[in-house]
């Protein structure tokens, strides 16, 4: 059988730091290579992006491929709206082949946002029948229930959305999530802390592990338009207001500090059991926030 690493240290009650590395649109890697090689020694897990925003891109598959190759710690995102379920179950079972058993599973976000606006999504399953799939191949069947020849066995994740505008159906969709099999949940990108500790004294009565996201925002127009076009984002005015008096050219740096502010908080408060962080094509400037949040377990 082959053991995750990840689900080993968030089942240790270290408090665990993942990031995300978004591959290049096109054949070359040298900057996913040069990103994995900066991160795979500072965090405990690298996710790599499955056409994030609709956006077609080398694939996550690939990708969690090169972290393996290079002595990282592997999270594939499988989205639902690019594959039936046959390719679905398919890729599972070439990741399990190659090491790769940590899963992400997301529905997707709609074609619309992206580049390919002729696209037919796929949408055959949505994310909550995703980890359903994915308990079934690990019972020893297809999702028909065709015997397999070797069984994967996975750790498996979801998403959750604490900030929603209405957060009542995001806490019945984390239930059937869970219910499905879920062992670990990402958040959106948290920028209230109050609205984290609330959804975490509800998610305290699940057998489950909460990595909080932090997304690293660049500048006040970024941060206003998330709050405009991404669902789940809530960017307060007060955090808007601190990037927006920062000298031209030195939003990124306050982004650092805010994101380090939000991780030592969510730490020294033991809020959840880790952070992920969302750098956004800045994966450059992970190690600084690491740094700047003084998390020395994880420098290399």
């Amino acid at each position: 059988m082959i053991n995750s690493l990840f689900e080993e240290k968030l089942s240790s009650g270290e408090f665990v730091v993942t990031t995300e590395v978004g591959p290049a649109k096109g054949a070359d890697t040298a900057d996913l290579v040069h990103h994995i090689d900066l991160l795979k020694d500072r965090v405990d897990a690298i996710n790599v992006t499955d056409h994030q925003s609709s956006v077609m891109r080398f694939p996550s598959l690939g990708g969690c491929l090169l972290v393996k190759e290079h002595g990282g710690e592997p999270i594939l995102q499988m989205t639902c709206r690019d594959r039936n379920r046959l390719a679905l179950q398919a890729d599972l079972l070439l990741a399990y082949s190659r090491g790769i058993t940590n899963v992400l599973c997301l529905t997707g976000d709609s074609i619309d946002v992206g580049d390919h606006k002729e696209a037919k999504p796929v949408f055959d399953l949505d994310s909550v029948q995703l980890l359903k799939m994915i308990r079934t191949l690990e019972s020893g069947t297809d999702i028909e229930g065709n015997e397999l020849k070797g069984v994967p066995r996975f750790y498996i994740g979801a998403s959750v959305h604490p900030e929603a505008d209405f957060v009542e159906p995001q806490l019945i969709k984390f239930e059937k999530k869970v219910s499905a099999g879920a062992q670990f949940f990402q958040t959106q990108g948290i920028f209230d802390l109050a609205s984290l500790r609330r959804f975490m004294q509800y998610a305290a009565q699940f057998n489950v592990k909460i990595l909080a996201g932090i997304i690293v925002l660049a500048s006040a127009r970024m941060a206003r338009y998330m709050n405009d076009n991404v669902p789940g984002i809530i960017v307060s005015q007060a955090i808007i207001d601190e990037l927006a008096d920062v000298e031209k050219g030195k939003g990124l740096q306050k982004g650092i500090e805010i994101a380090a502010r939000l991780i030592k908080t969510i730490k020294d408060e033991n809020l959840c059991h880790g952070v992920h962080i969302m750098a956004v094509g800045n994966e450059g400037v992970v190690p600084d926030i690491l740094e700047a949040a003084e998390l020395v377990s994880v420098s290399p």
